[in-house]
């Protein structure tokens, strides 16, 4: 279970999503888009994509890739699920799922989540581990993080996505047209006639 903003699916999440997937042999990623009053309320982001937006833009990808689901259920829920709730919502429509996240999220699993101890016991975690970052010393190094480590696995992600970011698409978005090629860099070609570049 692949949980974000999305705002936008850029080529690092779809790819880097099926990459550790690969990796830890399972089967499909679900992509789990959050509400979008989530995105600027929560984490305090200055434009959000709608909840529609965002949701087509990841059904219009998944289309060509059969490996990839796309679920609304936190979009359609009332008030925003943890990400327990979504996972324990995922097992009852009969999946088996680990939370797949990248290793910026360590340091938030003590204090910034909910039920992470059921989370890790119940489902596990598949940390997708960036260039710059050495997760196995973050875990180490972190009583916390390091009592967590048998339900941890750690996937080390190629450089080549290292720069893609949703931020950088919606500034280039908001710059001259001159940018639609740099935005275009960034994002899967399925939704480059939502995003009108």
């Amino acid at each position: 279970m692949f949980g974000g903003a999305f705002n936008p699916p850029t080529r690092a999440h779809i790819d880097l999503a099926r990459y550790a997937m690969q990796e830890t042999d399972a089967e499909a990623v679900i992509f789990v888009p959050t509400k979008m009053n989530y995105i600027s309320e929560d984490q305090g982001k200055n434009y959000a994509f709608t909840n529609e937006e965002r949701l087509e833009m990841l059904r219009k990808i998944a289309e060509n890739n059969p490996w990839m689901e796309v679920s609304d259920f936190e979009i359609v829920s009332e008030k925003q699920p943890r990400s327990y709730e979504t996972l324990c919502h995922l097992r009852d429509e009969g999946w088996q799922c680990r939370l797949l996240f990248g290793t910026d999220k360590l340091c938030e699993l003590e204090n910034g989540w909910k039920y992470i101890d059921r989370i890790t016991e119940e489902f596990g975690i598949v940390c997708m581990e960036r260039s710059d970052d050495n997760a196995a010393e973050i875990i180490e190094n972190d009583p916390y993080l390091k009592s967590l480590a048998p339900y941890i696995t750690i996937v080390r992600t190629p450089e080549t996505y290292h720069g893609i970011s949703s931020t950088a698409v919606r500034k280039s978005l908001s710059e001259i047209s001159e940018k639609k090629e740099a935005v275009r860099q960034m994002i899967p070609e399925e939704i480059y006639d939502i995003l009108h570049v």
